[in-house]
């Protein structure tokens, strides 16, 4: 168990009153926060217990199961709001763009910060063996907001014509391989990603380099 989840199954916080009628849809919130903050630490799903989240939380362990049926229904509806969240963000990161382009490059911009600053979550999302026993199919979204926002540059002539779904499966492989490279070997002399994002954009999918 990873030290951290040690640390804090041996903290005993005070014991959590129960909710009142109606309030079970802000401890299942609660729950996934939790699952969340630990996930982000541990940075693996295997490592973390329903134990060290109802602690987190401050709950009994019996109370987690009445919302989720074992960890891994907990750690995938975590990882779908965390999704949800993160497309929320990049489609904010898109508005009052001047161009399609700029939209696209807000778009990727976004994520990579975001996967920066969350590694441990991004390790979870993108590395874990759920990805092979369970359903992860919320990730299909964004996906497809990508394709959609290539096309919008392909359409208004800022990037060469083709096939979009291709070209952001090009450019999607690309990103995630040099997100996970860093991740994993953060001490590697790597150049400064949002440079090397920038010639993923221009070589792969056409846009014009940034002003």
């Amino acid at each position: 168990m990873d030290a951290t989840t040690q640390g804090r199954d041996k903290a005993h916080p005070a014991p959590r009153g129960r909710n009142a009628r109606g309030q079970g849809e802000r401890l299942r919130a609660e729950i996934v926060e939790a699952a969340l903050r630990l996930l982000e630490e541990l940075a693996d799903d295997q490592a973390l217990s329903l134990r060290a989240v109802a602690r987190e939380v401050g709950i009994a362990a019996t109370s987690v199961y009445l919302h989720f049926a074992d960890r891994d229904a907990l750690v995938t509806a975590a990882l779908e709001q965390c999704y949800a969240d993160l497309m929320r963000a990049v489609d904010e990161a898109e508005e009052g763009a001047a161009d399609p382009a700029a939209a696209l490059r807000g778009r990727i911009a976004l994520v990579i910060a975001w996967s920066q600053e969350h590694p441990g979550l991004y390790k979870v999302l993108h590395e874990s063996t759920l990805n092979r026993r369970g359903d992860m199919s919320f990730k299909e979204e964004m996906s497809a907001r990508t394709t959609a926002a290539i096309q919008r540059c392909m359409d208004a002539g800022l990037a060469p014509a083709g096939d979009a779904a291709a070209v952001s499966l090009d450019l999607r492989t690309a990103l995630h391989g040099a997100v996970s490279l860093r991740v994993n070997q953060p001490d590697a002399p790597w150049p400064p990603l949002d440079e090397q994002m920038e010639r993923f954009l221009t070589k792969l999918v056409g846009i014009p380099p940034a002003p």
